[in-house]
């Protein structure tokens, strides 16, 4: 007899191999572009960092409160091509956290000049010194903004915020990313999403999507009415496989956030 391999189209190729290998050969499509350059938005190059402070619980308020004040001089100082999008503390979650999204408006350059300028400002030098003395652990990471989410912009409050963060199997960026780019339409309705997010540097393929709502009430709502939308299911159904690991937790906007 003659091994073969069946392809994707049905058709039945011929092969010199042996039976038990030509069982492991199959047709593999090369990816023309990096999935960070499919999957963003092109007409920008905005780079964000998010930043994850586990506080000494007897200092939260006392860091909240330095945090404000070097935050309030980086974002209003134009020498600085980078903005706060938000800062939230932990509600449910990692207790005594909090969490900070910075945007660098320019990409790497940006990013490398705002190092550059804060490593030759002795008053952020001596903020990292004070600060430092109230953190537990600090963790943070490169992210790039998916191209059909919302634009994070500040918003009044008061809201409580959701970040949902997914760790998915290596090489499954792209289909997540055309599962929601379909699915984002069934939860935009009551202006709950806020900004969805892929990392570049640090923890690698983790998303973050990030939501906001009025109280944990209308939070619950609003989930459970994605589910009578047709095609929410079928979104959930094809991405849930794709997932290693999620968490969500719930924060509240410190009041120097842009986001409220």
């Amino acid at each position: 007899y003659w091994p073969y391999i069946t392809t994707s189209r049905g058709a039945l190729l011929f092969s010199d191999k042996g039976w038990f290998q030509s069982m492991f050969v199959h047709e593999v499509e090369a990816r023309k572009d990096a999935h960070s350059n499919l999957l963003s938005k092109s007409e920008t190059s905005d780079l964000y960092k998010i930043q994850f402070h586990n506080v000494k619980p007897e200092c939260l308020e006392a860091y909240n409160n330095l945090e404000a004040e070097v935050q309030s001089k980086l974002h209003l100082d134009q020498d600085y091509p980078c903005d706060v999008v938000g800062s939230w503390n932990t509600w449910y979650g990692d207790q005594d956290q909090a969490v900070h999204i910075w945007r660098y408006t320019g990409g790497y350059p940006a990013l490398t000049e705002c190092l550059t300028k804060l490593n030759n400002n002795k008053e952020y030098l001596h903020f990292r010194k004070e600060r430092s003395k109230m953190l537990v652990s600090r963790r943070n990471q490169l992210l790039l903004e998916f191209s059909f989410w919302n634009e994070p912009t500040p918003r009044n409050g008061p809201n409580i915020y959701e970040m949902r963060s997914y760790k998915l199997k290596p090489g499954t960026m792209i289909e997540w990313g055309n599962h929601w780019a379909r699915a984002i339409k069934h939860r935009q309705e009551k202006d709950e999403a806020v900004g969805g997010f892929f990392s570049q540097i640090g923890d690698l393929y983790e998303v973050h999507h990030l939501w906001a709502y009025k109280d944990l009430q209308s939070r619950e709502e609003t989930r459970n009415s994605a589910w009578q939308k047709e095609g929410w299911a079928s979104s959930v159904y094809y991405t849930v496989p794709l997932i290693r690991s999620m968490e969500s937790r719930i924060m509240i906007p410190t009041k120097s956030s842009p986001l409220q």
